[in-house]
């Protein structure tokens, strides 16, 4: 008796007392119902050697085969034909034995949570300030700056576990770290729950087991590397499910129309230095625009040296991040009512008003869900679905971290040239000045002439600056219409804000309020 030699997987080795067999480049894993080998024949010390490809499957071709290696080898087909048959057997058993190994490779990894682990991420969940608490352990973990965006980015991300979870775009010129701010703040979420795709094909998204997706978070590096995949992508975030009719042929011959479908929801994030273009997409998204000050500049660059240093406390980063990822572990999947959502309304200036009121109220879910600790949990006796509800602080606070938000949505411009909008009326501030030209500001502010004109051309079109024609020279320069315009819509949605929270403390509370309008019978549990 003998034993299949896999040491080498391009050659292996079957020897017996009559016949040296070696089957060359391996076995293939994708046809079960074949075994098509290459394989060299010939006797023990013995240079004649007979090549051969063939299905060890098909009892025709293994026949003709056996009555060539008797007779080339001078030796009987009985002998030659047991020695296939032991091998064909060998042969298999291996082949099992790699789809076993290759199942427990690509298998997903979960995180088991130790005892420990998940006491500390439930004692965190139920600290005060949590928010707060979460942010400096973001900081803590690597992010540098970006107080609000990286915040703002973990909730969006924890809300791929709610059932309306929420999608973000980070915009900024290339090389402000777009791509980093995403990627470090996505290793604080497992593994397990997330998918970074860098390019994808058209139909990339439909060829993904029916519920593989479902509340996963997509990471997707740059959006141009995703153009054609942006109409399912869009489908999947509003529709929660995409649809793709094919033509099949079964096993038969025949031909079949079948419905490829992949269901949500899912939690998308990307990067692109272009808003226009994405216009559509944008419009499901929170839009984060990348902080591009000096200051963020010089906080980055301290960090940088401190690395090359080695100052860095690695083990403190490590630990935040492990405690993040493992407070992940510990949310569960509960319903989220905001008793006060009646008395909540967006500022008039806000385009696109109702897919930004869905978003507002979705985040203040967020907040909520990630408080599911601190919260009590309630019963509907109807249902007997168990939920919890919004306090007047998770108000607060996502009011406070979403007015940059709601301020962006409200502009008339792109971020970028709401940007350059800014920085112009501060050099303008600077040197006393009311007046510019191209050449100025192209030489103090070190912008392109062609980027510079693509700004004057949206400021023109939209009213924000205009042309002046100097009374001495007869030329022409710019000026800024209304320096004041941008604070004004800011307090002006924070005013909105405000109004909303004043009109709910002076409101009755969400328990009576139920219970003269019968509209919820709830009971505490523990």
């Amino acid at each position: 008796m003998s034993s299949l030699n896999t040491n080498n997987p391009n050659n292996y080795q079957y020897t017996t007392n009559y016949l040296e067999i070696h089957i060359l480049g391996g076995i293939k894993l994708n046809k079960l119902e074949t075994l098509r080998i290459t394989l060299s024949v010939q006797k023990p010390k013995v240079h004649i050697v007979l090549r051969h490809s063939l299905d060890v499957y098909n009892d025709n071709q293994v026949e003709k085969f056996v009555r060539k290696v008797a007779e080339r080898l001078e030796i009987g087909t009985s002998i030659v034909r047991k020695t296939l048959q032991e091998l064909t057997h060998e042969l298999e058993n291996y082949r099992f034995l790699l789809l076993k190994q290759e199942a427990e490779l690509y298998k997903p990894h979960f995180k088991e949570l130790t005892e420990n682990e998940r006491q500390s991420a439930t004692d965190f969940l139920k600290k005060k300030n949590l928010l707060q608490l979460t942010n400096e352990l973001i900081g803590k973990s690597g992010v540098i700056g970006e107080q609000t965006n990286r915040l703002l980015m973990y909730l969006i991300f924890t809300s791929r576990k709610t059932n309306n979870p929420l999608h973000c775009i980070s915009l900024g010129s290339s090389g402000v770290g777009k791509t980093h701010l995403q990627s470090k703040v996505a290793e604080l979420i497992p593994e397990e729950d997330k998918i970074e795709i860098t390019v994808l094909s058209a139909n990339a998204f439909y060829y993904f087991n029916r519920t593989e997706l479902q509340h996963k978070l997509i990471l997707i590096e740059d959006l141009d590397g995703a153009e054609s995949v942006l109409y399912p992508l869009r489908e999947l975030q509003s529709k929660k499910r995409i649809t793709k009719t094919v033509v099949h042929k079964d096993t038969k011959g025949t031909t079949k129309t079948i419905h490829l479908t992949v269901e949500g929801p899912v939690s998308v994030a990307g990067c692109t230095t272009q808003e226009s273009i994405y216009e559509d997409n944008s419009n499901r998204n929170f839009l984060l625009y990348i902080d591009e000050s000096a200051e963020q500049d010089q906080r980055i660059m301290n960090y940088q040296r401190l690395i090359s240093a080695g100052k860095i406390n690695e083990e403190e980063q490590h630990a935040s991040r492990d405690l993040l990822q493992n407070v992940q572990g510990v949310l569960k999947p509960i319903r989220v009512i905001n008793p006060y959502a009646m008395y909540l309304e967006l500022p008039q200036s806000v385009f696109k008003p109702r897919r930004t009121n869905s978003h507002y109220l979705q985040f203040i879910e967020v907040i909520t869900f990630y408080k599911q600790y601190q919260r009590e949990h309630k019963v509907n006796e109807d249902t007997g679905e168990i939920y919890i509800e919004t306090t007047i602080e998770d108000i607060e606070e996502a009011n406070e971290l979403i007015t940059d938000v709601l301020l962006r949505k409200s502009d008339t411009i792109t971020g970028a040239t709401r940007n350059h909008l800014e920085c112009l009326k501060a050099y303008l501030a600077k040197n006393n000045q009311t007046t510019f030209t191209n050449a100025e500001i192209r030489r103090n502010l070190r912008i392109k002439e062609t980027t510079l004109r693509r700004y004057n051309g949206q400021l023109l079109a939209e009213n924000y600056i205009q042309r002046v024609k100097k009374s001495k020279t007869k030329s022409y320069c710019f000026e800024v219409v209304d320096v004041d315009e941008y604070t004004n819509l800011k307090e002006q949605i924070n005013s909105a804000l405000n109004v909303c929270l004043h009109r709910l403390d002076a409101a009755t509370s969400p328990q009576s309020r139920h219970q003269q309008n019968g509209e919820v019978k709830d009971k505490k549990i523990s």
